[in-house]
C-alpha cells in the first residue's frame, strides 16, 4: 500500500523555454523545501519519480504524508501564480521496480489512479480520491477540509468519488472545471430525457382519445 501525492504545471508546454525553466525550478524549490519531505526522507524514504512537467511522490508509512506535503507546496507557491500546479492525492497498492537506470521506482493502480485524480483539477486545486480521504477523515483536523465533490468518469469509463482539499492557506476552493462541465452535460442530458417523455406521453394521449373526441 503506498500514499501518492502526484503533481504537475497547468498550461506548462504552452510556456516559452526561459519560461519553463524558471517554474519548474520555482516548483521544484518548493517541494525540495517543504517540511514534510524532509521529515519524510528521514523516517519513511519516499520514492521521486520526475514526470517531465511535474513528479510523484510516493510513502509508504505514513497516510497524512501527501496532504501534509501538499499543503506545504501549495502554501509556499501562493505569492508565484505563474505557476499553475494541480494535485492529486491517492491511497492505493503499487509495486517496486527498477527502471532503465536501475533506480528505484514503482507501478501500479496507486500511481494511475492519483494521475486521474490529479488529472480532474485545474491550477490550485489539491484533489483526494475517496480512499484517500476516508483514510484522512479518521485523523484528528483532516475531514474540515475536505469537501466532498461527488463522483465523475475518468480514462476508460473508469468513476471517481473525489475530494477537494483546501484551507485557507492553502489548495483551490472552487469546483473544477471538468467536473462543472460534466453536471452541465448531465442536466442537458435529464432535461432532453424529461421533454422526449412529454412529447411521447402529448402524443400518446392523442392516439389514444383523440378519435374519441372527434365523435
Amino acid at each position: 500500500m503506498a500514499y501518492v501525492l502526484f503533481m504537475d504545471i497547468v498550461g506548462y508546454s504552452a510556456l516559452r523555454m526561459e519560461q519553463q525553466q524558471s517554474v519548474l525550478h520555482r516548483f521544484q524549490g518548493a517541494v525540495r523545501n517543504s517540511a514534510e519531505l524532509t521529515r519524510a526522507q528521514e523516517d519513511d524514504q519516499p520514492i521521486r519519480l520526475p514526470t517531465g512537467d511535474g513528479m510523484a511522490l510516493v510513502f509508504f508509512r505514513d497516510p497524512e504524508a501527501p496532504a501534509r506535503c501538499a499543503i506545504d507546496v501549495s502554501s509556499s507557491l501562493r505569492n508565484h501564480p505563474e505557476v499553475k500546479l494541480r494535485m492529486g492525492i491517492h491511497a492505493g497498492p503499487v509495486y517496486r521496480v527498477a527502471d532503465i537506470n536501475t533506480n528505484r521506482n514503482v507501478a501500479g493502480g496507486g500511481i494511475n489512479i492519483a494521475q486521474r485524480v490529479m488529472d480532474c483539477g485545474d491550477a490550485g486545486h489539491i484533489l483526494v480520491s475517496k480512499a484517500a480521504s476516508d483514510l484522512l477523515a479518521e485523523i484528528k483536523g483532516w475531514e474540515p477540509l475536505l469537501h466532498d465533490l461527488g463522483e465523475t468518469e475518468v480514462k476508460h469509463r473508469h468513476r471517481l468519488h473525489l475530494f477537494n482539499l483546501w484551507s485557507e492557506e492553502a489548495g483551490n476552493r472552487e469546483r473544477p472545471s471538468k467536473l462543472r462541465l460534466a453536471r452541465k452535460s448531465r442536466i442537458k442530458t435529464i432535461a432532453a430525457a424529461a421533454l422526449a417523455a412529454v412529447v411521447v406521453a402529448v402524443i400518446g394521449t392523442r392516439l389514444v382519445y383523440g378519435p374519441r373526441l372527434m365523435r
